[in-house]
């Protein structure tokens, strides 16, 4: 399994934010400028190979990034793109010790969902990560 800790580090790597901006989990008192990871419940039955889920070489890991940017859209809009961007063009990826053998972005864009309280714009990106289950040797 991928840990988010190990995802946040993955994000934080991507070099959008600055690396104690990168969170996983809540955070009362958000700084601006931050990502947030976030697990995503999936829908629908479990994909499960042929013999059963001990017989399956790969998983999947439901992502929600919440990039929680300021009070300019213009430049808010920008993170959720650059962020975007770098996710379309990956290549080849190691999270921790996991092989991501896939990354699906389940938006077609970075999705605007307003501002908080304080009026700070934010954008959500959810994507799946598929990984092999065993390990990478080190």
């Amino acid at each position: 399994m991928i840990s988010l800790k190990d995802i946040r580090q993955w994000i934080s790597d991507l070099g959008i934010a600055a690396d104690e901006r990168v969170y996983i989990g809540k955070l009362d008192n958000k700084q601006q400028e931050s990502v947030g990871v976030y697990e995503r419940k999936g829908s629908g039955p479990p994909v499960t190979a042929l013999g059963g889920f001990s017989c399956a070489t790969y998983d999947t890991r439901r992502l929600s990034l919440l990039i929680h940017w300021n009070k300019r859209k213009s430049e808010s809009e920008a993170a959720a793109w650059e962020l975007y961007e770098k996710m379309k063009t990956v290549d080849s990826l190691t999270i921790g010790n996991t092989f991501v053998s896939g990354l699906i972005l389940q938006v077609p864009e970075p999705v605007d969902v307003g501002t908080d309280d304080d009026g700070v714009y934010e954008y959500v990106i959810w994507l799946d990560l598929i990984y092999n289950k065993e390990e990478v040797k080190t």
